[in-house]
């Protein structure tokens, strides 16, 4: 319907998360209505991102450095990790103001159907910073949907006498995701964290 490096531009736009074939028309359209500096600018930004953006070495959260941020910070507790899915969760927490330890991201969650295997994500990592770093308490915040929970229970399992296992409160809703939480209900969930 479109020149063929239009169709190419909403193809590659639809496979973003969330954004289907309408909103990739439109985005499409934006971007061949600003100039050329604006839509230069995004595609370096793009580029940039790529080429510098990596995980940290201790966490798993996204850094410019060998390690973030988070782990680097002397006041943070380094005796208790939250242990969450995926980047954007760690931000979610953050935002609650209510957390003050260190992270550590999986990168996912197990999902046998999906062919996530517990070697596919940073479980050994995880397990080998509680065993070297004095680590007393592990806050399981995976979201709290079937493979969320799934990989809460498998992680308190293997951390089960090694460690304080805890998982955040009830208060967040069954099956949503902790990044479109809001950050009262996230910080009270915090908060009434309990033993698994």
């Amino acid at each position: 319907m479109f020149s063929p490096s239009v169709d190419n531009l909403v193809a590659q736009l639809t496979r973003l998360p969330g954004v289907g074939q309408r909103t990739a028309q439109r985005l499409a359209f934006h971007l061949l209505r600003v100039s050329k500096d604006e839509a230069g600018a995004l595609a370096a930004a793009i580029a940039e991102v790529k080429e510098r953006v990596r995980f940290c070495r201790e966490c798993g959260n996204l850094t410019e450095e060998e390690t973030c941020e988070i782990c680097r910070d002397a006041r943070r507790d380094h005796t208790i990790v939250c242990v969450v899915e995926q980047p954007a969760d760690l931000i979610s927490v953050e935002r609650t103001h209510e957390y003050r330890g260190l992270y550590h991201v999986l990168g996912g969650a197990l999902s046998p159907l999906d062919g996530v295997e517990p070697e596919h994500l940073r479980i050994d990592e995880l397990l080998g910073r509680v065993e070297r770093n004095g680590v007393e308490e592990v806050v399981l915040a995976t979201n709290p949907n079937m493979t969320g929970e799934a990989t809460a229970a498998y992680l308190a399992d293997r951390l089960r006498g090694r460690v304080r296992v805890t998982r955040l409160a009830s208060g967040l809703p069954v099956g949503a995701d902790l990044e479109y939480a809001d950050e009262v209900t996230l910080g009270r969930a915090l908060s009434g964290r309990r033993e698994m």
